[in-house]
């Protein structure tokens, strides 16, 4: 069970509203539906919490790049919309780096690799050829500006949407979608 939303700063203060993620594949996507939020290039928080597992901001300011903060990147990797938020650069991935064919044995292992060497971890993340972090990653000081520092939000583990919707003075904003 997930749970997100959109929080649009407007002159009025923050105004809310729930979003469905289905037709979202990408993070040019979430960031496109955070956009539509505020036709004045507001700022726009996509808030996202998947059962106390993890939780995820995105911070879209007009037509700048979103800025993302990832509460356990390893938990957010095994869900779909997790992986929407672990890009490639969030990870300190080169896009590029699973993209060499000549490094490849008909068997499936890497050069050098060999089947005694693979350990079945039971972890569908660290099978899956890169080590995904446990713990936080990306900008944690996405949200000094408006309140939450990056201690505070670092430390944030049960109901962190809610917590981070008190801070920010819109908790009652937030209710109205819940």
């Amino acid at each position: 069970m997930y749970f997100a939303a959109l929080l649009a700063r407007t002159e009025d203060g923050w105004e809310a509203s729930d979003t469905e993620l289905d037709d979202v594949e990408t993070l040019s996507d979430l960031a496109d539906l955070a956009r539509e939020a505020s036709p004045d290039e507001d700022t726009v928080l996509v808030l996202i919490e998947q059962e106390d597992a993890w939780f995820g901001v995105v911070r879209v300011d007009g037509e700048d790049d979103p800025r993302i903060y990832v509460s356990d990147a390893a938990a957010a990797a095994r869900s779909s919309y997790g992986e929407i938020l672990l890009t490639d650069e969030l990870l300190g991935r080169d896009p590029d780096d699973g993209d060499d064919l000549d490094a490849l044995d008909l068997d499936g292992t890497e050069d050098g690799d060999s089947d005694d060497d693979e350990a079945d971890t039971g972890d569908p993340v660290a099978g899956s050829g890169e080590a995904v972090p446990h713990g936080p990653v990306g900008d944690a000081q996405i949200l000094d500006d408006l309140g939450v520092s990056e201690k505070e939000l670092r430390s944030l583990v049960t109901d962190a949407v809610t917590e981070i919707a008190e801070a920010l003075g819109a908790s009652e904003t937030l209710e109205t979608v819940r």
